[in-house]
């Protein structure tokens, strides 16, 4: 009967654990995380469609890196571009580099580091790992 109560105990603790983690709330490394790949996401959308306005190519390059210092700056300055502002998409856009610049400058300050400050790593696309099988 012993190890079939160790069984049951064990069973418990494992699907408690589950619950907590799928319930847990995001952290500001998690929200600031997805809200990066989101925007440069929504970016990369943007440059490739065909219905958007002619400005948008001259918009700056939005690649994010939330470990780079340099994001700050990148984001300040896309926020700030002054062209396209007759574009809906671009002004969604620019609302959600807002809010994530606000997020990591005040939300987050202290609960991040940023592992780089090389500025040219956020000028070229980020390219996805490559997956071995």
């Amino acid at each position: 009967q012993l190890p079939t109560m160790k069984m049951l105990l064990l069973l418990i603790s494992l699907l408690c654990t589950a619950l907590l983690a799928s319930t847990a709330p995001p952290t500001c490394y998690s929200r600031v995380l997805s809200l990066s790949k989101e925007i440069t996401e929504s970016f990369k959308e943007l440059q490739t469609s065909k219905t958007v306005d002619s400005c948008v190519e001259t918009l700056p390059r939005l690649y994010l890196d939330i470990h780079n210092y340099c994001v700050l700056a990148k984001l300040r300055d896309f926020v700030a571009y002054p062209g396209c502002d007759r574009v809906v998409e671009v002004n969604k856009l620019k609302e959600k580099a807002r809010s994530l610049y606000t997020i990591l400058t005040s939300y987050c300050r202290r609960d991040l580091v940023f592992l780089t400050d090389d500025c040219n790593a956020l000028e070229i696309p980020i390219s996805p790992p490559i997956e071995h099988s």
